[in-house]
């Protein structure tokens, strides 16, 4: 990893602040997007300060410290790049409220100035041919790529990575951050940059905001564009922005939208989406909302069920009613194999037309990555082993062709079923939202052996989302007894995305249960007048 700024020249670098004398401060950990530029605005902050104190913090808690393992690539131009846009501030005035911001991306954006991974020692060294859409538009509104993150393995399985190796929790190491977005949940967690791009197949961008107690988002399928994002599954992929606020969420969720004639799903999108998400926000957004709970995703930790009940009381305060929903056991028990008919198919055809646009040095088909992963079976200079996912590479190159009755049947038949009968509950009770635990348990402890699960199955409704193609936005509710976060979802129907962001930010103002893990702790030189 390149060498960033001690802390000691840090303090140095804003010794200047006390000649400020100005009253008001604030904690980087704490700071939200309109913080940080109401800093930039007074002078008290630069963009060029700001990138140095993230260093700092991924100095002092991913390679020290905790060792959370959340970033594998620095962006080496970073500090670079800050100074450039801090020159055009100074001549030209903001590009968008994320002029400056420090941005991170799970490892399978491409980016043309730094290699793509996807977690794969396969992939090592892997230089696309240019930027993903959503890094293009993240740069062109002046946003500055910090650095790429460590994920599960091809964005499915533990979290961990035959490259960037296994990634810790920073409320509590031996618990997992979960996957496979676990890098960005942890790196937003423990304040690396104010917010991180995360992709979601069946719960990868959630599982992760709730298991580091972050805000999350999964978008509607369609609203964010998906090309130059290693694939999944295309039916259900899609990017999905985390960060430590529902502003901030809000915010970069405006300059990413947009069709992208690249990415033919984005058509969806056309009249629907929005270039500013923040207009929606109000803290009284929940009186007089209809809001659902799913019971059928509670009684799995008592810690869990007590918070997500003190929530709904929460809620009710604020002038929302709760209405319980009871999902058919048919839907509960298809919910897997409808998902994994569709999604081992999908990443066997897909992934081989990713590789086709990489150098001649690399794995072309899944049946090469199969084979090749064989080869490294003890730790050594390009990666370490990852079993666990390299077997699910073999049950994915068994699992069939886009060409098969069942996979056919699914797109037709079973996905406008589930999509069906779930806009028929919005429809019928009148739902704002559908309200359930993210996570129904505590993330596991990872120092116990036992078999790795993905993104976002087991016991939660997280798949739910994917297999309709609806928004569900992830906000901090409490922690249990032993100091684990617990996040509320809302699910949405298509392209609410506003009311879903409104009523995310009533909730997240009245409650203010977000707290910054306690072995990443503030740094000095972090409390920033302004």
């Amino acid at each position: 990893m390149p060498v960033v700024p001690t802390r000691f020249h840090l303090v140095l670098a804003f010794a200047g602040f006390a000649a400020l004398g100005s009253a008001e401060t604030f904690e980087l950990t704490e700071a939200s997007i309109a913080d940080i530029n109401a800093a930039f605005d007074a002078g008290a902050l630069s963009s060029e300060k700001l990138v140095a104190l993230c260093l700092a913090r991924i100095e002092a808690y991913d390679d020290a410290g905790p060792q959370l393992g959340a970033v594998i690539t620095v962006n080496p131009n970073a500090m670079e790049r800050a100074r450039a846009l801090d020159a055009e501030r100074r001549s030209q005035g903001p590009r968008s409220p994320l002029h400056g911001i420090p941005v991170v991306l799970k490892d399978n954006f491409d980016t043309a100035d730094m290699p793509t991974t996807a977690g794969s020692f396969l992939l090592g060294g892997s230089m696309p041919p240019d930027d993903a859409f959503l890094v293009r538009k993240l740069r062109e509104a002046g946003a500055i790529v910090l650095a790429k993150l460590n994920m599960s393995e091809f964005a499915s399985g533990g979290p961990m990575s035959s490259f960037g190796g296994p990634i810790r929790n920073p409320h509590d190491p031996t618990r997992s951050p979960s996957g496979s977005s676990g890098g960005t949940g942890a790196a937003i967690a423990a304040a690396y940059a104010p917010i991180g791009l995360g992709t979601d197949t069946g719960g990868s961008v959630r599982g992760p905001s709730s298991a580091n107690g972050i805000v999350g988002l999964k978008p509607t399928h369609g609203l964010l564009s998906r090309d130059g994002i290693v694939p999944l599954a295309l039916s259900f992929d899609t990017a999905g922005p985390m960060a430590r606020h529902v502003y901030d969420v809000a915010v970069v969720l405006g300059v990413m939208t947009g069709v992208d004639p690249a990415d033919t799903a984005t058509s969806k999108s056309k009249g629907k989406f929005e270039t500013d998400y923040t207009q929606f926000l109000d803290a009284s957004a929940l009186d007089g909302a209809r809001l659902g709970i799913a019971r059928d995703f509670m009684g799995q930790d008592g810690d869990v069920d007590w918070i997500i009940e003190a929530s709904l009381d929460t809620l009710r305060d604020a002038g929302a009613t709760i209405v319980d929903i009871e999902l058919p056991e048919w839907l509960l028990e298809v919910r897997g194999e409808f998902y994994n008919t569709i999604r081992h198919r999908e990443f066997r055809a897909q992934i081989a037309e990713y590789l086709a646009t990489l150098g001649p040095s690399y794995p072309k088909t899944l049946a090469e990555l199969l084979e090749r992963s064989k080869k490294l079976t003890a730790p050594d200079g390009s990666g370490r082993p990852n079993p666990s996912r390299w077997s699910l590479l073999k049950r994915e190159e068994e699992s069939g062709s886009l060409e098969d009755f069942e996979y056919i049947a699914m797109q037709e038949h079973g996905l406008p079923l589930v999509r069906a009968y779930v806009e028929g509950i919005f429809r019928k009770e009148n739902l704002d939202a559908i309200l359930y635990p993210t996570s129904p348990r505590r993330t596991r402890r990872t120092d116990i052996d036992r078999r790795p699960g993905g993104g976002g199955g087991g016991g939660s409704a997280t798949r739910f989302a994917n297999l309709t193609g609806f928004p569900d936005l992830i906000v901090p509710a409490g922690f249990t007894g032993n100091g684990l976060p617990v996040t509320l979802s809302f699910l949405g129907a298509a392209f609410t995305e506003p009311r879903l962001l409104a009523l995310g930010y009533a909730f997240e103002q009245a409650t203010k249960a977000r707290r910054l893990p306690v072995h990443t702790p503030p740094l000095p030189g972090e409390t920033i007048p302004y």
